[in-house]
């Protein structure tokens, strides 16, 4: 049996976890402790991570030494949990990059960190735009025997799948998937309303970094972004870098969606914690720029982030003016609850898995200190 002593970022009390894989209990503390006692909550989930640190997730030949690294720096943001993610490609490529992940997953001494896989398109609009960063030629109609083919070579572990609803077999895809259990979300879309009704009627939960993979220009109104935020039945991902989205933006679409609708993503790619320069997505030529931006070598979208977890959930204070407590679900329990990740929905609650983060708050700064990482009750980052 092992124990933490700390304050609950959510309630702002001491307690005493008490944990072995999985959280036995959690007590108020009582009697004196040496020393200010840090923060603690349950380990942060992110749903769109590409890559990180120099590991580009897309490409089939990624080393494991490399995806092994990638985890280890996620691990030290207080990312416990992730579903890595793949983009378009041709499906030879985007199989063997299953492969690979799959083999990251049960091989690697830290692979639990990656919870399941996300494939983000094919299936997506071909316009300029919507499409964002993925490659055009690529891109292609819904395919259930496909979808058969991947989750095949991923040994059963894709759980998120992206797509555009403005498919005409869209529906009956996501319909489709959903009966295998995949969850399915809307994004790099340039749907109709009656688009979008239609594939969360058939069982879409969740939209794809909302506010992004978009046309520059939109009409005021009727929008495949406002149709989205409407909709009380969809989820939705935000990526708040300070690039991808304004502040005003990520206020109000949180503001629409609710507290436990909203959920954080970095939608990281290979470059994140690297020195600026030129790199990867998939088949993509990308380059980080000074500032932080990951972008297309011509300079003229936005192809991924550099984000960080813990810098997320700091934006995120920043950006909306809510309190850190209303905005840790967003990096734990809502992405645990929108992706079914088991034994992740409760937070720091007895009977879910010991994941936790250790961390200060600068509250001037709106800024996260991540001390310690625990994922199963193995401490993996911290001293």
């Amino acid at each position: 049996m092992q124990r933490l002593y700390a304050i609950d970022a959510m309630t702002m009390e001491p307690v005493e976890v008490r944990f072995e894989n999985i959280i036995t209990g959690v007590d108020p503390l009582v009697g004196r402790v040496e020393g200010k006692l840090p923060l603690i909550g349950a380990g942060w989930i992110d749903l769109q991570v590409n890559g990180f640190a120099g590991a580009d997730y897309c490409d089939p030949h990624c080393p494991m030494e490399d995806i092994a690294r990638s985890l280890d720096v996620q691990l030290s943001t207080g990312v416990t949990r992730i579903l890595a993610t793949i983009i378009t490609n041709s499906e030879e490529n985007l199989i063997g990059a299953l492969r690979n992940l799959a083999d990251a997953k049960e091989k690697l001494p830290n692979g639990e960190v990656i919870e399941a896989i996300h494939v983000e398109g094919p299936y997506i609009s071909p316009e300029d735009g919507p499409r964002g960063a993925h490659p055009k030629e690529h891109v292609r109609k819904p395919d259930v025997d496909e979808f058969k083919r991947w989750q095949e070579a991923a040994r059963g572990y894709i759980r998120l799948v992206t797509l555009s609803p403005e498919w005409e077999d869209a529906p009956a895809y996501i319909r489709a998937l959903v009966r295998e259990g995949i969850v399915v979300s809307i994004g790099h879309t340039k749907a109709t309303g009656d688009q979008i009704r239609a594939a969360v009627d058939a069982g879409a939960t969740k939209s794809t970094h909302l506010g992004n993979g978009a046309h520059f220009v939109l009409p005021r109104h009727p929008n495949y972004i406002w149709e989205q935020m409407a909709d009380d039945r969809l989820a939705a991902g935000f990526i708040c870098d300070g690039f991808h989205l304004s502040p005003t933006f990520v206020k109000c679409a949180i503001r629409a969606k609710g507290l436990e609708r909203s959920l954080l993503v970095t939608d990281a790619v290979a470059p994140a914690e690297c020195a600026p320069g030129q790199y990867k997505l998939g088949v993509v030529d990308v380059q980080l720029l000074p500032e932080g931006r990951v972008v297309l070598m011509d300079g003229s979208r936005l192809a991924g982030s550099a984000l960080r977890m813990d810098r997320a959930v700091g934006n995120t204070v920043k950006m909306t003016g809510l309190g850190l407590a209303e905005v840790l679900p967003m990096a734990s329990r809502t992405p645990a609850r929108v992706a079914r990740i088991a034994g992740r929905q409760r937070g720091l609650a007895v009977g879910d898995r010991a994941d936790f983060v250790v961390f200060d708050w600068d509250a001037a700064a709106s800024r996260v200190n991540v001390q310690e990482t625990w994922v199963s009750g193995r401490q993996a980052y911290g001293h």
